[in-house]
């Protein structure tokens, strides 16, 4: 019995590619850059010999000159047909890369790819210090050190797991929420995604970023957690380039005294479930709706979607990593047509 369940569940699985595999992406263009960035001048460190490879010859590496540093990378898909009205620019969260847009954990269709099925040409980054990004000396260049996280820490702060000691480095002793629509399957695979972060690096964050809406835009952006602070402050810095923002549990918020130079974007902020049983979340939900609502006072269009409200229940902090993250997707697609930025 137990063998069959197994080949039924591996030819559901192979029809599942199969049916993606009959419908092929048409693009006319695709390709990469990095963008942003300065020189630093870095000096009176001592020369030293490095081998490079195993039974080489040892070279001498002076550290002291000039280094690139604050750039960011990014890639870029442009359907053959068309239907967005502007680009959409994926900006992921703290400790993370634009690989969180990209497949999911356990392999299925990520937000990247259904929405540039949908037509949507779309823009997804490593930020600075993140990535292809690549990052710099520090603490000469980069202030401070890097923040590492553990493969237990999102398990219990991404609201996956059920609070403290809910890791086991055995899968089969994890405890998931109730309910959990994160795939228990990918999460090894997840943690694998986690790079170095800095806490130091938000003003280089936001001037590279700044310099690719300015070099794509206009457009709508998507950004997520960390990168909360990021599009809104982006925003704020060039309102006439955004056509519409897509916050995802916005962690950070733009600037509270310059909210009215928000309301002519309209403005999407949706938040997973789990959110009352968490130490953090209600307040950083609370943070969030409260500076939608300055945008609404100043004139502006802020939708605010609890998905439990609507009937889309157990979503992680991770929620275009979902079991239902199409689901979640075709909210924020829906959106996207309701406010007339389809083609």
């Amino acid at each position: 019995m137990v063998i069959r369940a197994f080949a039924v569940a591996a030819f559901m699985v192979a029809a599942a590619w199969a049916a993606r595999a009959e419908e092929p992406l048409a693009l006319r263009g695709m390709g990469s850059f990095h963008v942003g960035g300065k020189l630093v001048e870095i000096s009176g460190r001592p020369v030293k010999e490095v081998t490079f490879t195993p039974g080489g010859v040892p070279a001498k590496v002076d550290p002291n000159g000039t280094y690139q540093t604050g750039q960011m990378y990014v890639q870029y898909y442009l359907p053959q047909n068309e239907r967005g009205a502007a680009p959409l620019l994926f900006w992921h969260g703290g400790g993370m890369t634009g690989v969180n847009w990209e497949s999911t954990p356990d392999g299925r269709q990520g937000w990247l790819e259904y929405f540039l099925r949908k037509g949507w040409a779309v823009y997804n980054s490593d930020a600075v210090e993140r990535g292809r990004a690549g990052w710099a000396m520090y603490p000469d260049v980069i202030p401070g050190e890097p923040v590492f996280l553990t493969t237990a820490n999102p398990f219990e702060r991404f609201r996956i797991g059920a609070g403290a000691n809910a890791y086991d480095k055995d899968p089969a002793k994890r405890t998931f929420l109730a309910g959990s629509q994160f795939p228990p399957d990918g999460y090894d695979n997840f943690v694998k995604q986690i790079v170095p972060r800095w806490t130091s690096t938000d003003q280089m964050i936001i001037d590279a970023y700044l310099a690719e809406v300015d070099k794509i835009c206009p457009c709508v952006i998507v950004f997520h957690s960390q990168a909360g602070q990021f599009g809104f402050k982006v925003a704020q810095a060039r309102p006439d380039k955004i056509k519409a923002l897509i916050a995802v549990e916005p962690a950070g918020l733009g600037d509270p005294a310059k909210a009215d130079v928000l309301k002519n974007i309209p403005v999407l902020m949706i938040y997973g479930d789990y959110i009352e049983q968490d130490a953090r979340w209600p307040t950083i939900r609370k943070n969030g709706t409260e500076f939608g609502d300055k945008i609404r006072a100043a004139g502006g269009s802020v939708d605010v979607v609890n998905l439990p409200s609507i009937g889309i229940k157990g979503n992680s902090h991770m929620l275009m990593m979902d079991k239902n993250n199409l689901e979640v997707a075709q909210v924020v697609q829906d959106w996207l047509v309701r406010k007339g930025l389809t083609k």
